[in-house]
């Protein structure tokens, strides 16, 4: 993975020259002769709010630029992990919305061997429906040309750029309706698409991002299909 201006997207060889300790000269790209990742001097708060904003420069320093000096591959499971729990809590919460004015339902019930085994089949079934639906129209365009090592970025990608289902855990301090959910669902499903749009050529990204798409819709039907058994 090599590092990428956050302007244009072309590959450079180095961010930075430093000359001492906290004296840094930020290099510029030789096609579009910007500096190349302003964001190496930025506060993270700054990022943060660009990612928020989806500004596709700061996807490009998050995916490429951060990934590299922070070695994300090594966090793949863990973000995996994170995923599928907060998947669960989404799961357990939508359960729990179930009833009288959507209030919650007693801790007992919650905790009850046939509500476990639900969340458990939503979160597995739905997951599983979204890469298999992402891989198979991904490999579906013999244009693509895209192998098995680039899905392997493009499903941490989508990981990282998951990071809005964090605010569930917002759910858990404050009384939110339900529909709080859908709306995270919709930032999540926008973040991926613009993380995998700057993950791929232009040529391509139609491809990818088309297939994202659908494999969120497919993970939705899934999930609804097993909410009505």
């Amino acid at each position: 993975m090599e590092y990428r201006c956050v302007q244009c997207g072309f590959s450079i060889k180095t961010l930075y020259v430093q000359y001492s300790l906290g004296n840094i000269r930020l290099m510029k790209c030789e096609k579009c002769k910007y500096v190349a990742d302003e964001y190496v001097e930025c506060e993270i708060m700054i990022l943060l709010i660009d990612l928020t904003l989806h500004k596709t420069k700061a996807y490009r320093h998050l995916l490429y630029n951060m990934r590299k000096k922070e070695n994300f591959e090594e966090l793949f499971w863990k973000l995996a992990v994170g995923f599928l729990l907060l998947d669960a809590y989404k799961s357990l919460r939508l359960e729990s919305s179930k009833g009288e004015s959507g209030s919650w339902k007693s801790f007992s019930s919650l905790l009850s061997l046939s509500t476990c085994w639900k969340i458990v089949m939503d979160v597995f079934f739905g997951n599983f429906m979204f890469i298999l639906t992402f891989l198979s129209v991904v490999r579906i365009f013999p244009s693509t040309s895209i192998s098995i090592t680039r899905c392997k970025d493009f499903l941490l990608a989508i990981l990282i750029s998951s990071y809005f289902k964090i605010f569930l855990i917002v759910m858990m301090v404050w009384e939110c309706p339900s529909p709080v959910i859908v709306i995270i669902d919709l930032f999540v499903l926008s973040s991926n698409l613009v993380a995998l749009k700057v993950m791929t050529e232009p040529a391509t990204s139609q491809y990818v991002v088309g297939a994202c798409f659908s494999a969120h819709v497919a993970k939705l039907f899934v999930t609804q299909l097993l909410q009505l058994r």
